[in-house]
């Protein structure tokens, strides 16, 4: 359970990292060339790098490659959903809540096997 945690930590660190290398030159670099825009963006993904690395091979001891995607997956959309309405000032849409279900539908059927264990 420990690797589980290290895991989720590394990779909501690592997707502050991703979210703002992807996303956050639209809003601060947008009269920037893109190479410019490109060059720093790879200097923050080097972060996220540092960080993902690691926690994959971590939860992948304890995960199979299945459910870390699918972890990784749960917090890129929750990290996404904040960055989007504080940093970028999007509006709140409904279509957030229903990304979120399907995510958790996605959770449920890629660790059903172990919430079935854990119940006998």
């Amino acid at each position: 359970m420990r690797e589980i945690g290290i895991t989720i930590g590394l990779l909501s660190i690592s997707n502050v990292f991703m979210t703002f290398a992807w996303y956050a030159h639209l809003k601060d670099l947008s009269s920037k060339p893109w190479l410019v825009a490109a060059l720093i963006s790879w200097g923050i993904a080097f972060f996220e790098y540092i960080l993902q690395v690691p926690a994959n091979r971590i939860g992948f001891s304890v995960l199979s490659l299945g459910q870390l995607k699918i972890l990784q997956e749960v917090i890129t959309l929750s990290v996404f959903v904040p960055f989007s309405l504080l940093y970028m000032k999007e509006p709140l849409k409904l279509d957030y809540l229903w990304a979120g279900l399907c995510i958790l539908g996605a959770v449920y059927f890629i660790f059903r096997g172990e919430i079935a264990d854990t119940g006998n």
